[in-house]
């Protein structure tokens, strides 16, 4: 099923972003993860992917496992960072071979391991989603940054870039992480301003794990409010306390979300099944 009739449906969706391994020796564990994860039969699961390939034979059997034994509709992730153009058509082959039909078109990070490595056969994201787009047969979305991307010199340099993208081919849009709901809906006003009329889907991390957090915020550009701060603050110290005050603001940015409007909501599950079934519950009656 293609993810822009899943969010476009009048029923709240609620999806869920798994990772697959590194290496083969920690396969079957996190294989045995993910499927725990698409037992819970979520609207859709993202299968994300290493930065040149590292992941891909990983990120397409993962994808068709839980399609194929769980019939739950994956999206996997493709970057173009490290990679040339021969070597994305080979993945889109192998996607289309396995019968996915949804692809989350991604640059990729630049960080201090890969920045002497990188290729440029690709600059920028929208000039892969021409590509997917030409190749034919899939649908394709994009990644958001309310926040702004990190790189970007200011926001309406960001807007216009995602506009590029988005005119390439791009027909929905996943947040990076948030905390903060007013920051998505004064985004979400500005990129409507710009002609971008995409669905938008809320990326939503349920932070569990403080010292975590603080990489992915310096990679994102994400930032941290001062309510949520002050939980790190008290929490941070048991596992077990940070686990369940990080449940319950995600739970509660999940709630004020559907109440205003944005229908798709993807939590980034980091893998641990516990996670995603406890915010499951907790908005059961509500994506009925």
């Amino acid at each position: 099923m293609r993810i822009i009739d899943i969010i476009k449906a009048d029923k709240p969706s609620l999806s869920f972003e798994v990772f697959p391994p590194k290496t083969s020796d920690t396969f079957d564990t996190i294989k045995g993860a993910i499927e725990d994860i698409a037992r819970l039969q979520p609207s859709f699961m993202s299968v994300t992917y290493g930065a040149g390939g590292g992941t891909s034979e990983f990120t397409v059997s993962l994808s068709k496992d839980i399609k194929d034994n769980f019939g739950v509709t994956p999206l996997a992730h493709l970057t173009c960072i490290n990679s040339t153009k021969d070597d994305i058509r080979a993945r889109l082959v192998a996607l289309k071979d396995a019968g996915i039909e949804n692809i989350l078109a991604l640059r990729g990070d630049i960080t201090e391991q890969n920045k002497d490595k990188i290729k440029f056969d690709y600059k920028y994201a929208s000039e892969l989603v021409d590509d997917i787009k030409s190749f034919g047969g899939f649908c394709i979305g994009g990644a958001c940054y309310p926040d702004g991307h990190p790189e970007a010199l200011s926001q309406i340099e960001d807007i216009k870039n995602l506009k590029n993208k988005v005119d390439a081919g791009c027909e929905f849009l996943t947040t990076q992480m948030f905390f903060d709901n007013n920051v998505l809906y004064n985004y979400i006003y500005k990129i409507r301003e710009a002609g971008i009329t995409v669905p938008i889907v809320a990326g939503i991390m349920p932070v569990t794990n403080a010292s975590q957090i603080k990489r992915s915020c310096a990679l994102s550009g994400t930032q941290l409010p001062p309510r949520f701060k002050a939980i790190i603050d008290r929490y941070s110290s048991n596992p077990e306390a940070m686990c369940q005050a990080g449940i319950a603001y995600a739970t509660e940015q999940i709630i004020d979300l559907y109440a205003n409007g944005i229908n798709a909501v993807h939590v980034y599950s980091m893998n641990k099944p516990h996670i995603a079934a406890k915010i499951q519950q907790n908005i059961s009656e509500i994506i009925k």
